[in-house]
């Protein structure tokens, strides 16, 4: 087993270790992503009510290992199980969340510096959705703007496409932020902690009890998140373009095999994950 942690290593650095971690939580991350895929949505006038994923699986998962390439791996397997295999893969529109997810999540990971400190925990998981979602909402408003010429041309639709958002925002921070996310992470970061990582030749991360959040805060990983942000508005506005610069694969899987191929991603995630751990306690 290593006897480094993963914050004594370089952030992209990528061993053996490293594959092993990235293929379990892509795994993880796209079995979440596929059963919220067949959760209800609720409509309340122009808003869709519903959970943007159980966030406090992939935010634990890079918690625990906290590598840059375990946060990479979360938008990987959502694009991979959430999307290749439901045929709904967007070209550039993809790139939104593989720039954005890996740097807020790493940077709000990088600030945990005491395991054991719930409110720091709290904080953490609640930044690391916050941060991801604000600059969505951002790029969200940013794209309308773009994609229609005559946005101006109707009164008050700019200020109800911003308000709109600003309550989508809001109620995606509530019920995906806090309760599938801050509250279940409260409960599974401990018990995970110190138990999982081992399996995967990797030293837990001990921090300091009592340790300051300021001594987390890297000013390389803020600049990633500044860099990731606008160039994520690029790609999603150069998808809402289309054209040949945005290559996008649409095969009608559902369309073709119905609501039960859903199945199919959640089965495949699921094997994946399970040699993976497998391979893993068989080397440890």
């Amino acid at each position: 087993m290593s006897t480094l942690s993963a914050d004594t290593e370089g952030w992209l650095s990528f061993g053996k270790q490293d594959m092993m971690v990235f293929i379990l939580v892509m795994s993880l991350t796209g079995l979440q992503n596929a059963f919220t895929e067949i959760m209800p949505e609720f409509t309340v006038g122009p808003l869709e009510l519903g959970v943007g994923g159980f966030i406090f699986i992939p935010i634990v998962l890079v918690l625990l290992f906290r590598t840059y390439w375990a946060a990479v791996a979360v938008p990987v397997g959502e694009i991979v199980f959430g999307e290749i295999l439901l045929g709904e893969f967007d070209g550039l529109g993809a790139m939104e969340g593989l720039l954005l997810i890996p740097v807020c999540y790493y940077f709000a990971a990088k600030l945990l510096q005491d395991p054991e400190n719930t409110t720091q925990l709290a904080i953490v998981v609640f930044l690391a959705e916050a941060l991801e979602e604000f600059f969505a909402t951002f790029i969200d408003i940013g794209k309308v703007y773009v994609g229609v010429e005559e946005l101006e041309a109707v009164p008050g639709l700019p200020e109800s496409i911003i308000v709109l958002e600003g309550v989508d925002f809001l109620t995606q921070m509530l019920i995906t932020g806090i309760l599938f996310g801050v509250i279940p992470a409260l409960y599974l970061y401990p018990k995970l902690h110190g138990k999982v990582e081992p399996l995967l030749g990797m030293e837990p991360f001990e921090g300091e009890r009592g340790g300051s959040m300021w001594r987390g805060f890297s000013p390389k990983a803020l600049l990633a998140v500044l860099i990731a942000f606008p160039l994520a508005f690029v790609a999603e506005a150069a998808s809402e373009v289309g054209g040949a610069v945005n290559v996008v694969w649409e095969p009608e899987f559902l369309a073709t095999f119905g609501q039960s191929y859903i199945v199919v991603p959640i089965v495949v995630s699921a094997i994946v994950a399970t040699l993976v751990w497998y391979r893993a306690t068989q080397t440890a």
